[in-house]
């Protein structure tokens, strides 16, 4: 969708778009040979691991050194979606990680849509309400995995709260 980068922009002017780093990776792979698959790993790691933007973009350029006559397409890949990439090496590790796959929210948005979908319909809001916590709650019933929550999730919540000070509601909470 060409457009929705700036559609998402003037709609929501604080908003930071980026591309996902997981689909422009996929897409690597999709462009180059699998005898090659393990080569072109080791030398695109540098690109989205990178601390900065400038190390992102001299990583780009030794990939580019390496692999630039034989995999046109992916070096084309990586700078037409170079600007929606950078904005993602600007946060902390704690925040990459939660940002480089959406699989978490797409496997509970699954579940989510599953129980709709048996339900069929809902006599009002509040059910439909009900249903979605019901499903949520279901994914850890006994509360044993709040404990390991809270350690996953900890370091994430206190990055987001330093880096998103102005947005986040009660960052002193946290």
């Amino acid at each position: 969708l060409k457009g929705l980068p700036e559609v998402v922009e003037n709609v929501w002017p604080a908003t930071t778009v980026q591309t996902c780093i997981i689909h422009l990776i996929r897409n690597t792979f999709r462009l180059t040979s699998r005898a090659d698959h393990d080569a072109v790993k080791r030398d695109l790691k540098p690109i989205y691991t990178a601390s900065s933007p400038a190390a992102a973009e001299a990583a780009m350029d030794e990939f580019e050194e390496t692999w630039g006559k034989k995999y046109r397409a992916v070096i084309r890949l990586w700078r037409n979606a170079w600007e929606e990439f950078t904005p993602f090496l600007d946060y902390d590790v704690e925040i990459r990680r939660v940002l480089c796959s959406t699989n978490a929210i797409e496997s509970l948005n699954a579940r989510y849509r599953r129980a709709v979908r048996a339900r069929g319909h809902f006599p009002s809001d509040q059910a439909a309400l009900k249903c979605l916590y019901l499903v949520t709650r279901s994914l850890d019933p006994t509360g044993a995995g709040r404990a390991r929550w809270m350690v996953r999730w900890k370091p994430v919540i206190d990055a987001f709260a330093i880096t998103f000070r102005d947005r986040w509601p009660s960052a002193e909470s946290y």
